[in-house]
């Protein structure tokens, strides 16, 4: 949870764009939220009701036991040793249909 913190507090600070960050899954390409600190944006990993955000979502990098957030999954953010992790991309360029161009941010 505070690797989440610190990532958002870092995109707040950086990034200055129209539309938020976003995770993607780098193998299959799975949406999972956008690094917005918006608790009401349906999208944002930051709303504990949202797809993105809740506890209990299967794509929630908040799900503890799910795919993305479980420490011990080799597909989550909270699991030091991943192999795949998932991405970052600037929202504007993933928006241009080019995901050749898209800014990998971290």
């Amino acid at each position: 949870m505070r690797k989440i913190a610190i990532l958002i507090s870092l995109f707040i600070t950086t990034v200055v764009s129209a539309a938020p960050p976003i995770l993607i899954d780098q193998k299959t390409g799975q949406y999972l939220g956008n690094l917005s600190t918006n608790q009401n944006d349906p999208d944002s990993v930051s709303n504990p009701h949202g797809r993105y955000g809740s506890k209990d979502s299967e794509y929630s990098i908040n799900n503890q036991n799910g795919k993305y957030g479980s420490p011990q999954s080799n597909d989550s953010l909270n699991n030091p040793y991943a192999t795949n992790a998932p991405i970052v991309l600037d929202r504007e360029d993933e928006q241009t249909n080019a995901p050749h161009q898209s800014k990998i941010l971290l």
